[in-house]
């Protein structure tokens, strides 16, 4: 039977590939400065916004987005600015994200725990058209400003002094990246889900690491191996009946662990295969001592 004769297959495929390639495109920039978990502590942040859709009987995702990038800019003015240090404030992230989305969650008309459950672990099939068109049009806008604004916002993650010394506009930069590091969160919480969101974002980067080299080639290779997973988890999901968002990051795992094994497996072919190199007799022998 072909899946994708229903039309709520065809929206969660969408879907799946939209946050299949904005996802990386940022994740290699949160991996450059080595905030591969800034995205679970923003997704609890997007429980509540989660919530206050429910609440008010709104869309769940527009209302994400709102709370959550306004989590994300407090957290980077708060690192910048204030005493608290950037792991105790995304410590407060994640406990006053979580505990605000359930409250809220539970005040609203829409209590049950399967309300709950598909934004914390995502259901790509209860997408509906207007959730689809929120994520192509914020997906599209964040793999724009990723890819626009490459240059300046890898000077910023490889060395921030030196990108504020050079003139670049440092705190909009990081502002920039923390909005779209909440707006990718909010989306993604459709494919994945809230609690799994980092691993798209960091897993396709790792196993692209693994075989390139230069920024570019690296985010290209991160890009297309998200797109891969993201399509090939909803495939498989709907044929094995298994969670879209859990597959999805297991097949993603599961490139990492090919890529690895395989660049390794190369390296050692090419090293064998190399005729081994002659050591050139030294200019000087020294004697032993006691040695005439």
């Amino acid at each position: 039977m072909d899946l994708f004769q229903y039309d709520f297959m065809i929206r969660a495929l969408l879907g799946a590939l939209i946050i299949g390639l904005a996802a990386p495109a940022l994740g290699i920039y949160l991996v450059q400065r080595r905030l591969s978990l800034i995205g679970d502590g923003i997704g609890h942040v997007a429980l509540t916004g989660v919530g206050v859709g429910l609440l008010l009987n709104q869309s769940p995702v527009l209302s994400a987005v709102v709370v959550a990038a306004v989590g994300a800019v407090g957290v980077e003015l708060i690192r910048e600015r204030g005493r608290t240090s950037g792991d105790l404030a995304l410590a407060l992230l994640f406990y006053g994200g979580i505990a605000g989305g359930v409250v809220l969650v539970s005040l609203s008309n829409d209590a049950s725990s399967n309300s709950l459950m598909q934004y914390l672990f995502g259901s790509l099939i209860t997408t509906s058209p207007q959730d689809v068109t929120v994520i192509a049009v914020l997906g599209a806008a964040v793999l724009i400003a990723m890819l626009a604004f490459r240059p300046a916002l890898f000077a910023v993650c490889n060395d921030e002094e030196y990108a504020r010394v050079s003139g670049l506009p440092v705190r909009a930069l990081n502002l920039l990246m923390a909005v779209t590091t909440a707006v990718t969160v909010t989306i993604a919480m459709r494919t994945v889900g809230l609690l799994l969101v980092s691993a798209l974002m960091v897993i396709p980067v790792a196993a692209a690491q693994q075989v390139t080299r230069g920024f570019r080639s690296t985010m290209a290779a991160a890009m297309a191996i998200g797109l891969v997973a993201a399509g090939a988890g909803v495939v498989v999901s709907a044929e094995a009946d298994t969670p879209p968002g859990a597959t999805t990051v297991i097949l993603a795992l599961a490139a990492f662990v090919a890529i690895t094994v395989g660049a390794a497996g190369l390296r050692l072919v090419r090293r064998r295969a190399q005729p081994p190199r002659e050591v050139e007799p030294p200019d000087v022998v020294l004697q032993e001592a006691g040695v005439r």
